[in-house]
């Protein structure tokens, strides 16, 4: 497995016509950001950063945007109807609409993928201030979702041009260690992945890591077919899934149901105490999928020596999985939307490059009980 992820990897590198920095930023559009921003801060750690709406020149929007060491989030919410922005939240409830990727050169980012057959969704366009002046482009991607390439190289402003410093000096929870953006998860329709694979390949110059089929992804019930995308130097990495035949609605048709299309099913956050992280959010009411216990009766036998004691591993239902270059601890959290869509995973890499197979019936079984619990099974 590390053979082909380094030498996927090896090949995207030498060829790679649009070299990414790594995840600028995540925006989300939600039906109130104040409230939104604030559960951010308060249940993940999330610091103040950045706000932009009337009182900055925007009047349709306002924006918040929080952050921790490296992770941003942005939060949007319309101030009137009849609006993309409303129109879009109506359709899908809360969720991602803009996955920001840094680059150094955002018009060239734009002409590269458009010449190649990308859908544009914002021409080149330079936003100055008195901080420095940022270039945004951005192109279309699976179902609403969208990519903004970010140029920041000549801006020294605390978030972007339009955007004022926003900060609470009475409310500053503290940080749990989240880090940055490990991957970002899609779902898209039945036979729509490898779609969306070739778009990757051919339009951004990624390639394809990793490939897990309904024998990898199924329960007894439910089943899903999922492959990896990674830009050239590794930094941007899409998992891709769709469903697969199964007795029952697997979670990438439940997903599809309630968000009404295509998008963004979880963000991969990471983190280098995962214990630490996830005692945290625990503590703040952040909720996470729970496996049987049983499941740590063998797991050193599975996945070998590791370096965390097992019982607070057993305590908060931590998975571990190994692959031939080490090994990585993960948690899931449940939907952090009233719908059934949008979830979080808490990662920390060890040495490993993979995304947790060997946990992936585990997880599928607890994701199940949720189901059944909520009738969508």
């Amino acid at each position: 497995m590390s053979y082909t992820i380094a030498s996927a990897l090896q090949q995207a590198a030498a060829t790679d016509f649009l070299p990414l920095q790594g995840t600028d930023y995540v925006e989300f559009y939600v039906g109130n950001a104040k409230q939104a921003a604030h559960y951010y801060m308060s249940a993940f750690g999330f610091q103040a950063l950045a706000y932009a709406g009337p009182e900055t020149g925007q009047k349709d929007r306002v924006s918040y945007a929080v952050r921790q060491n490296k992770l941003t989030f942005v939060l949007t919410t319309p101030l009137r109807s009849g609006n993309e922005i409303a129109d879009h939240i109506y359709k899908h409830g809360d969720g991602v609409k803009v996955l920001a990727l840094r680059v150094d050169d955002a018009t060239d980012a734009w002409e590269q993928t458009t010449q190649r057959g990308a859908c544009s969704w914002k021409e080149p366009q330079t936003l100055s201030d008195q901080e420095g002046s940022v270039v945004l482009s951005g192109i279309h991607t699976y179902g609403d979702t969208v990519h903004l390439f970010v140029e920041r190289k000549n801006y020294r402003g605390a978030f972007l041009p339009g955007f004022r410093s926003w900060s609470n000096p009475w409310y500053r929870p503290d940080e749990t260690g989240l880090l940055y953006v490990d991957h970002c998860v899609g779902n898209v329709g039945w036979n729509r992945m490898n779609h969306w694979v070739n778009f990757y390949e051919e339009v951004m110059g990624f390639r394809n890591i990793l490939t897990f089929d309904d024998n990898d992804i199924s329960t007894d019930y439910s089943a899903l077919m999922s492959k990896v995308m990674s830009n050239g130097n590794g930094y941007v990495k899409f998992p891709i899934n769709e469903p697969a035949e199964g007795k029952k609605k697997s979670q990438v048709e439940e997903y599809l149901e309630f968000y009404n299309g295509e998008g963004v099913q979880h963000v991969a956050l990471a983190t280098n105490d995962i214990v630490h992280t996830v005692t945290q959010l625990r503590n703040r009411g952040v909720e996470f999928l729970q496996v049987p216990t049983t499941y740590y009766d063998d797991l050193l036998d599975r996945v070998g020596q590791i370096d965390e004691d097992l019982e607070p591993l057993k305590q908060l239902g931590i998975l571990v999985d190994r692959d031939e270059e080490g090994y990585l601890l993960q948690l899931f959290t449940k939907p952090v939307e009233d719908r059934p869509t949008l979830f979080f995973e808490i990662i920390q890499r060890k040495g490993a490059r993979s995304f947790g197979k060997g946990n992936f019936k585990a997880l599928f079984e607890a994701i199940e009980r949720e189901q059944e619990a909520r009738g969508n099974l």
